[in-house]
């Protein structure tokens, strides 16, 4: 209701990344994350997100995401409900270091800001005291680890 965040994550996602070196300055990354896995921890919201208002998940199960680089301030291309606009994404580097296992791993996080409205979820509600349910900037962050092989 615009008055408190609404926090979720997708639980079923994919990503690889493929560079030359150690830099990740001309990596290529990609990742898809199923749409039918949203989860704000509230069974209502979630169906209501899966359904045609929102993230229409039987029609788009995936939201994808590409780039060309993955070290600072990153361009990439994300399609959600069968619409790519660019995002921009701020990537911090965490480092590279090798698990208990003997895996080499590399540590990312990122965060970014979309305007849902650019991807055709425009659904809402007014309310009567003025304004609306749902914003139209959605923050975008995670944490990645990429393992080497």
């Amino acid at each position: 209701m615009m008055i408190s965040k609404v926090k979720g994550q997708f639980n079923t996602f994919s990503a690889e990344l493929e560079s030359e070196d150690d830099t990740f300055k001309n990596a290529k990354v990609t990742a898809t994350v199923e749409t039918d896995s949203v989860d704000t921890n509230n069974t209502d919201r979630d169906a209501h997100l899966k359904s045609a208002e929102f993230f229409n998940a039987e029609q788009h199960p995936a939201i994808t995401f590409s780039a060309n680089s993955l070290n600072g301030d990153v361009t990439g291309e994300i399609t959600i409900n069968g619409v790519t606009r660019p995002i921009d994404l701020d990537v911090d580097f965490g480092g590279i270091n090798k698990d208990p296992w003997g895996n080499t791993k590399a540590g990312f996080s990122f965060e970014g800001k979309i305007k849902r409205s650019d991807f055709g979820l425009n659904w809402n509600a007014a309310l009567e005291t003025g304004g609306v349910l749902v914003s139209d900037d959605v923050k975008v962050f995670g944490e990645l680890q990429f393992v080497k092989v």
